[in-house]
């Protein structure tokens, strides 16, 4: 059995009741099958139309995906022109399914159906805020994303000469987006709508890390360094050339004009006082929006920080049980202290780090099948954080492998600071990046022969952060926690979630500055200080992110709860896990349905 306490806090009745949106055509009348197929065929038509459209209007998203079509475009995504047609496809989508009638749906064409809808209606009002009047942060900034593409290590294929061509294209139009995105942080100083100051001193140096007026020494360089064997020499000679003009040219002087102005101009107006976006003009709508999109519920700023406090307590209850286990002599702070500084813990360096998480992949290969029987085909490798981007990285994330088969998707582990990174965080870590957390769910989202193809490709984050903190404590089940250092990782994971319902909304809703954030976190978990200062500043740079994560684990760990009370001896946990799984990302309302059919039908 998983091991869990009880929630007080019923995530039911948070989201509003379950009522059976997702209504079964199996009663329906003699005669609606042809209807039903009708209906069906123009659905599946409207999902495939917009789903290209979708694509042609952001190449960027087609290029991680491994649809290679687009590679040469990097449109103007920042302009007001590119967010008005944005709009424009959303409203004309939303229009074409507004008239299909939804009782002669099945159930799993309903699934899709509701998705499709709150996803239009989301994204046109996510819309309506300045989101980008503050298009540049240190988590995802723009200009090391771009970099990531072009060093041959991320979606950007560069296997022949026509994919280093159209990288060559791509960074031609680098410079068009940078002068935006200034053009739009000049509106924001104008109209009071800025970045917290710290964050723009952490993205600058992101920034400055690719320029170098010797262009064979940025990161941009490495497809040619390691050029495809299907290149020729002459061609290899015409590659180099035309790089090195390019990156010359115009990607060297576009990233110090961005960074120019970034330090020169824009860093002085930033704000210094309020770190949240509820402290922006319209904040308090703008941050609710990014609850509602994030966690899939209707919770309230106030509520969620409620739900934040209160799991806080329960965690630092079980934790004060593992120091009567381990027979420690001290308080809870005394006890952090230790397991945040005793040499003990501290990996030795980076690479014995990267074979440790690496050597815990066969253990978990081995005793995964005992709670699964649907597993991805595609494969993953652990790999380390760049050294640009890892001061601002979090200490583990997860990129999915293209639906070709073309490389392996990716679980990417933070090794910066190895004082911060220590050894018990490693079980949790692991399973929730990797299998059976995000690898399981998001490549066998992926691989649904019969899911459309905009719901193969999207997220609803707190179904998919939730079943990758849900996926921590099944190491429980696997036995992996008979060590109660990885058991207290384990409660240390799922406490910094839980801290984070606390601060994202204190930051956002409530006005906390940086210090009071930080104060929080060093007063409730184990955390060194590198690791809570990227941290703090992430919620800063994500508003809502950060609540997905233990809103969607409580629901999910409900939800189990429930089917082993009402199942009894009839409970499989393999099936569960298959119920979860096999209908990809739904927003929580939904699974509940889902899950809550699934009973009815076993008893």
């Amino acid at each position: 059995m998983m091991k869990k306490a009880l929630i007080a806090v019923s995530i039911s009745l948070l989201l509003g009741g379950c009522g059976d949106a997702t209504n079964s055509s199996g009663s329906e009348k003699a005669g609606s099958v042809i209807k039903q197929s009708s209906v069906s065929e123009q659905l599946d038509t409207i999902y495939n139309d917009y789903f290209e459209q979708n694509l042609k209007l952001n190449p960027l998203l087609a290029t991680y995906i491994g649809d290679k079509r687009y590679n040469d475009q990097l449109p103007n995504y920042l302009s007001k022109q590119h967010i008005a047609k944005q709009r424009d496809l959303n409203q004309r989508f939303l229009e074409k399914i507004s008239g299909i009638n939804v009782e002669q749906l099945s159930r799993s064409q309903r699934i899709s159906y509701d998705i499709f809808k709150r996803k239009l209606e989301l994204e046109l009002e996510g819309l309506k805020y300045p989101e980008h009047l503050i298009p540049i942060n240190q988590f995802y900034n723009l200009a090391g994303r771009l970099a990531m593409l072009g060093s041959g290590e991320s979606a950007q294929p560069f296997n022949t000469v026509q994919d280093y061509e159209n990288w060559a294209l791509r960074m031609e139009q680098i410079p068009r987006l940078f002068e935006q995105a200034i053009a739009n942080m000049k509106e924001g100083v104008e109209k009071n709508i800025v970045q917290p100051r710290v964050l723009i001193e952490k993205a600058i140096p992101q920034i400055t890390a690719h320029i170098d007026e010797n262009v064979e020494n940025t990161l941009f360089w490495a497809p040619i360094t390691n050029l495809s064997e299907s290149v020729t020499e002459s061609e290899a000679k015409q590659l180099q050339q035309r790089y090195k003009q390019v990156l010359s040219d115009t990607v060297m002087p576009a990233y110090k004009k961005l960074a120019t102005y970034l330090k020169e101009e824009y860093l002085p107006h930033t704000r210094t006082e309020s770190f949240g976006i509820g402290q922006l003009p319209g904040g308090d709508a703008w941050y609710q929006h990014r609850i509602e999109a994030n966690t899939s519920t209707q919770l309230s700023a106030d509520r969620i920080h409620k739900i934040g406090k209160d799991e806080v307590a329960r965690i630092h209850s079980e934790m004060r049980d593992i120091m009567e286990e381990i027979e420690f002599d001290g308080n809870l702070a005394q006890f952090f202290d230790f397991m945040t500084n005793d040499p003990q813990f501290i990996y030795e360096s980076r690479e014995a780090m990267v074979e440790d998480y690496r050597s815990l992949r066969s253990t978990v290969d081995e005793r995964v099948s005992q709670l699964f029987d649907i597993f991805p085909k595609a494969d993953y490798e652990v790999r380390k954080v760049e050294e640009f981007r890892e001061q601002s990285a979090s200490s583990g994330s997860y990129q999915s492998a293209p639906v070709d088969g073309s490389r392996p998707a990716i679980f990417y582990l933070n090794t910066y600071d190895l004082g911060s990174r220590p050894n018990w965080a490693k079980t949790a870590l692991f399973l929730h990046e990797a299998a059976p957390g995000h690898h399981f769910q998001i490549s066998i989202q992926q691989e649904l022969e019969d899911l459309p193809e905009f719901r193969k490709y999207g997220r609803e984050t707190a179904y998919t952060e939730g079943w990758g903190l849900y996926s921590e404590a099944l190491g429980y089940d696997l036995g992996l926690y008979d060590d109660p250092y990885q058991r207290f990782g384990q409660l240390a994971a799922e406490l910094w979630r839980s801290i984070r319902l606390v601060v994202d909304t204190g930051i956002h809703s409530k006005g906390w500055t940086r210090q009071e954030v930080l104060d929080y976190m060093y007063a409730n978990a184990p955390v060194a200080e590198a690791r809570a200062v990227s941290e703090a500043e992430r919620f800063m740079a994500l508003p809502g992110q950060a609540l997905a994560y233990k809103v969607g684990e409580l629901k999910i760990s409900e939800l189990r709860r429930r089917a082993e009370d009402k199942l009894g001896d009839k409970f499989d946990i393999k099936e569960f896990h298959r119920v979860v799984l096999e209908d990809g990302a739904v927003p929580l309302v939904i699974l509940e349905q889902k899950v809550r059919r699934w009973i009815a039908e076993r008893l």
